[in-house]
């Protein structure tokens, strides 16, 4: 793989929160980073906060759809080149019980969580192997690893489940071709997900005793970036919460 500065790095779900983050980790290394939002809106905003960098370019479009995905890479070649390093970030995640799930929540989850991840690795996998190089980070969730009581997630932890045991299965099945497939799982992070009011109790449900930080899920993905040597990892960055029982 190339330098970092001369990385380019696909972004899904750029526009806020995790997403932004990481589109400005890789800008600060220098790296070219195609961002993806549903909006041209959002992704314009993003791009003000970011600085109006010139080496940030905003594909709007739905992650759900292939074609989506396909204008990513398209767009992402035609721009920097070369796409080195794809991050399958864009995903939604909303605990309840079993039974409170909506059809159409459901199919949200079917659409952004599951489709959102099968397309743009469909295009990193033909992209990646061809060029025998590259970097396919998905991020999934620690429950996956192990649920909690606490925490009903049935329908989340349905498809993050299966994107965990996925990143172990598609590493193998590009390992040929040099291409590394990993996965962070975050615990709970510090996001406008969780009001100030739920922090106290979020803090118990991790041995750490606290809560993570973007920063600490933006460390894991930078390091898997890098990493040469490792493939099919699920990283859990949570405090410990999917150690054991505590």
């Amino acid at each position: 793989m190339s330098t970092a500065s001369q990385h380019t790095v696909i972004i899904t779900g750029a526009s806020s929160g995790m997403g932004l983050a990481l589109a400005r980790a890789f800008l600060a290394r220098g790296s070219n980073v195609v961002g993806n939002a549903r909006t041209t809106e959002r992704l314009q905003q993003a791009w003000h906060a970011l600085g109006s960098p010139d080496n940030f370019l905003g594909v709007a479009g739905d992650i759900a759809l292939p074609e989506t995905a396909q204008q990513l890479f398209a767009q992402a070649t035609a721009r920097f080149g070369a796409v080195d390093v794809l991050v399958n970030n864009a995903g939604i995640f909303n605990p309840k019980p079993i039974t409170q799930y909506s059809s159409d929540e459901i199919d949200a989850l079917i659409n952004t969580n599951l489709r959102g991840f099968v397309y743009p690795a469909q295009q990193a996998a033909r992209h990646m192997s061809e060029r025998k190089r590259g970097s396919i980070i998905n991020i999934t969730a620690s429950l996956a690893m192990q649920p909690n009581v606490n925490v009903p997630a049935s329908v989340p932890l349905l498809i993050k489940g299966g994107l965990n045991h996925a990143t172990k299965a598609l590493a193998i099945e590009l390992a040929a071709h040099n291409v590394q497939v990993n996965a962070v799982a975050p615990g709970i992070i510090d996001t406008p997900l969780h009001t100030p009011e739920t922090h106290e109790f979020l803090k118990t449900m991790q041995p750490a005793g606290h809560i993570g930080h973007v920063d600490d899920i933006v460390a894991a993905v930078l390091y898997l970036a890098d990493a040469r040597f490792v493939t099919g990892v699920v990283l859990p960055v949570d405090g410990g919460m999917s150690a054991g029982k505590w």
